[in-house]
This record gives structure tokens, sequence and C-alpha cells, in this order.
């Protein structure tokens, strides 16, 4: 009976290995257990990381984890693994409770903190960035300029809680060859360098798709990149295929762009610069975002450029089928450019701007927009400005073209929202929530977590997002399951070797809550091997 019990384990335990194994890195300069390119990546003979990130398919393969262990990782790093579209994902993701920080301040000839070229892998809960000294201005002898995430190739990727800051680059490149793609509950800051024309250099996420499976960047919290925001984007002029297209931007909080860099850049912008016409920015949806600039100077006046978002770029390249639903638009003299839009559903929006800037040429398509059911808050009773046509009220806009059905306009005097603009919870750390408010005074704001039915006298420690590393307040859930935000905050993490950037006002908070996990922490491979070891002395081994 005991040896047909042993078979029946044994098989078991044999193809539960061949379809989900576990490996460990260690930084190579680790005391105890370094790692190596001649480990095998057990927990007692790890691999050095870019070891780990070049395996084949023969040692690491689709369910496999790559836990990466507690430490600075020094270096720049190209990952070669190759999940499968049948069999599921390769996982790198930092060892539970550990920090994990990918530092790319070296000399290299690579222009990126880890650069992704194989497929169906996910990363995630690590840091990458820079750390020490390092040059942010282009004109210096000893600038490199350097990514934090290049994804070139390998399709159907994640990429989870990552922190991206600090780079001298933009923060993920994602390009055209990496269809369906998620980049999700990133935080993506201070990203970007300086130019040898005196401007700012570095977007949060620059993103692209030649393919119809969709790209979808969501819940990330983007802000104090050199450049800007989110740019789905080619800056080519001579395309021959389509490659801006069938992308997603849902839940993101993107603020400040071009703070760094002493400007206001775009939060979003959606467009082409082709010239002959085929590769036109199509078939974006961009839902339930907050684009916001400080929405006024210290001493009380408006912004003057700030756009927070922009449509269209070239005239050759107006953009098509792009939907614009139920954002908060926030930003300086034009906050909303609608520049170049052959169709354009723009719905239940609520924008703070001077104006609206609309070019002439997109007036020819304007039949086949869908505007209407928005709220605009401006000082101008006449907002909307199609430049070499004429000035126009809500009223006198939708009289002559019949745009603006069912939307108002509303003096900036009486600008104000809800007091909680976001709250959402991570779909792969339940515990963590990204969260923005609102108070037009800078008051406290009370966030109700109750429809999350988390258990009474919860544990919770609250981060301001512009100052992540230090805890802005812990404490318990009150029995009602509310928390009082602080608004009134000067601090923040400029970035590094930089003067420039600037806070937010008070009046606008993005933060992060984490709560204490009633769930327990993953099973690695360490805990699985007691188990095993446990059942085999029970079998009498």
């Amino acid at each position: 009976m005991k040896q047909k019990l042993l078979l029946i384990v044994f098989s078991i335990v044999s193809l539960y290995l061949q379809a989900q194994q576990e490996f460990h890195v260690f930084p190579n300069d680790h005391k105890l257990t370094p790692g190596t390119a001649q480990g095998n990546g057990s927990v007692d003979k790890p691999w050095d990381l870019q070891s780990a990130l070049t395996q084949n398919i023969a040692a690491v393969n689709a369910g496999d984890t790559i836990w990466l262990h507690e430490g600075v990782y020094n270096g720049r790093y190209m990952s070669t693994l190759q999940g499968d579209a049948t069999q599921g994902f390769i996982t790198v993701a930092a060892y539970p409770k550990d920090n994990v920080t990918l530092n790319g301040n070296i000399i290299s000839k690579r222009t990126s903190v880890l650069e992704v070229k194989g497929g169906y892998v996910i990363f995630k809960d690590f840091e990458i960035t820079w750390l020490g000294e390092f040059s942010r201005d282009e004109s210096d002898a000893n600038f490199q300029v350097c990514s934090g995430i290049r994804h070139l190739t390998g399709v159907n990727c994640r990429f989870y809680n990552l922190n991206i800051h600090d780079n001298p680059g933009l923060g993920i490149g994602s390009w055209k060859h990496g269809a369906g793609t998620i980049i999700e509950n990133c935080r993506i800051y201070n990203n970007g360098f300086m130019s040898k024309d005196g401007k700012g250099r570095g977007e949060g996420i620059y993103v692209q798709n030649k393919s119809k499976e969709t790209r979808l960047l969501k819940n990330n919290i983007i802000y104090n990149n050199y450049y800007k925001g989110i740019e789905v984007w080619s800056a080519g002029k001579k395309a021959n295929m389509e490659f801006v297209k069938h992308i997603t931007l849902e839940g993101n909080i993107v603020f400040n762009s071009g703070s760094p860099s002493g400007t206001h850049r775009d939060n979003v912008i959606i467009a082409s610069d082709d010239r002959t016409g085929i590769n036109v920015a199509k078939h974006i949806l961009v839902s339930n975002n907050i684009l916001y600039h400080n929405t006024s100077k210290p001493n009380g006046n408006l912004l003057g450029d700030a756009p927070s978002l922009t449509i269209g770029y070239n005239k050759k390249a107006p953009v098509e089928q792009v939907i614009v639903k139920d954002n908060i638009i926030a930003g300086g003299y034009n906050a909303l450019r609608l520049l170049y839009a052959k169709s354009l559903h723009f719905t239940n929006n609520k924008v703070y701007t001077g104006i609206v800037q609309v070019n002439p040429e997109t007036m020819s398509y304007y039949q086949d927009w869908n505007f209407r059911s928005n709220t605009f808050f401006s000082k101008l009773k006449t907002p909307f400005r199609i430049r070499g046509i004429g000035i126009y009220s809500m009223g006198t806009l939708n009289a002559k073209y019949q745009l603006g059905a069912d939307s108002e306009v509303i003096h900036i005097n009486d600008f104000e929202l809800e007091p909680v603009l976001h709250l959402s919870q991570h779909s792969q750390k339940e515990t963590i929530f990204h969260l923005a408010v609102f108070d037009s005074e800078g008051k406290d704001v009370n966030v109700d977590f109750s429809k999350y039915n988390f258990k009474s006298n919860l544990s919770y420690k609250l981060y301001d997002a512009e100052r992540p590393n230090i805890i802005l307040k812990s404490g318990t859930l009150s029995i009602d399951q509310k928390l009082i935000v602080p608004m009134q905050i000067a601090d923040f993490q400029k970035p590094l070797h930089n003067t420039k950037a600037k806070k937010t006002l008070s009046s606008f908070g993005v933060y992060i809550v984490e709560f204490e996990s009633a769930l327990p922490v993953e099973t690695s491979e360490i805990k699985k091997g007691n188990i095993f070891k446990r059942f085999f002395k029970w079998l009498g081994f």
C-alpha cells in the first residue's frame, strides 16, 4: 500500500515540478550567497540577474517564477525570457517582502536599465532607477541617456507594481512590436534630462502598437517627468504601416508633466507626425483618467501654457476613432487642445481650462464627432477658439456645429470636484490602493473604504505619492471604515540633481494606501520543500 502511495506521490510531485518551478537570484555582491553565472538558480546556488534573464526555455519555461532577493542590482540588463501563449507566463518578481532595486548608474553601451525582448513575461514588485551621482544635462561630457525600461519586442508582457524613477531618459518605452502588453499599477516619476537645446526630454510612458490586440495602461501614477506624461505617438514622418493604434488608457493619474524642466507639458498626447497619412493614431480609448497640472500659480493667477490633453499633431494624420470619456482634465490656459481629429467621441469629461483650442482643419470632420455632456470650467464666456474661424460660447458652438449638447461652461471661481477623484485597488495586491483627492480650500478629505468590507481595526500606512518612501500617516481603520487624508503637505521628493520641480498645490493630492494583509504570504519554493519533507517524514522516511 505504501509503495502505491509513494508512486502516486512521486508522480504528482514530478508533474508539479515540471509544470512550475521557482528559481532564485541574488546580487553578485551578496555576502553569503552571491548570484553567479555558474549557479543553477537554487537558493544555495543562485543566479546573477543577467544570467537569470537570458535562460532558454529548456531551463525556465511558462509557469516558472524567478525570485529576485533583497538588495541593489548594479547594472543594465536584457531579458530574452520567453513564456508561452497556451502554457502561460514566466514571472520575474521581488521575493515577498524584499526590497529590490535595479540601479542603472554604471558605464554601459546599453541605453536602458532593463531591456525586454521576450514575450509572455510578468515583471513586478521592484524598483528601476539610478542611484548616486550622475548628470541630467546632455551638454555634460559624462552624461549618459538611459531609460528605465525599453520594451522592444515580445508580445503580451506584463509590467505590474514597478517603481520607475530618476532615470536620465524616459520611464517606459513600449514599442510597436509588443502587442497585448499591460502596464498596470506602476509609479513612474522624476525621469528625464535637459537636452542640449535647453528643453526637457524623457516621457513617463511612450507607447506604440501595430497589432489589433489592445495595449493597456491602467491605474498608473505618473508625474514630474521632464517631458510629457504619456505619449501615444510616433515621431516618424514617412511611415509605411500603422503602429499607433488599439491602445487603452484607463484609470491613470498623470500630473505635473514637464515640471522638472521648468515648463508644463502634455500629461497625455495622442497623435502622429506622419506626413504620408498612413500611420494615423486610431482606436484609442482614454477613460476615467485624471490629467492634472496645478490649476493656478501660487498667487492665484491662471497658468499660461500648460496643456493637459492634446489630440492630433499633424494635419496629414488626423486621429480616428478616439474615445475620451469620464476624465478630469485640468491645466492652464490651453489645457485641452483638439488639433486634428477626423472622428472623436468626447463625452462626460470635466475640463478646467482657459480655452479649448481647435484647429480649422478639424472642422472638416466635425460631423463625425460625438461632443456632448461635458463640463468646462473657464473664466471666459467664449472659451471655444477655432483658429482663424471664430470664438464661441457653448451655445453658439452648439447652434452652428451641433457640438456640445447637454454641456455647460462654469466660471472657474465655482470650480469644485468630488473630494475623492479616484480610488482603485491593485488587481495583483489587493491591500494596496491608489488614491487622488481634491479640496479647493486644501482641507483634509475623508475617504470611505466600507465597500471593500475590511475587518475592523485593520492597520494601514498612508504615503504621499510625491514622497513615496516616507510614511505620511499610519494607524488603524476606524469603525466606519473611513480614513482622513491630510492635504497641507509641503515636502516632496524632488528628482535627483534637480531644483526646478514643484509640488502640487494643497488642493490636489495623490496617495498610496497600504493595508496589512489578511492573506498568507505567497508560498515559496523553500516552504514547499519543507512541506514535502514533513510529508515524507510522515511516511517514515
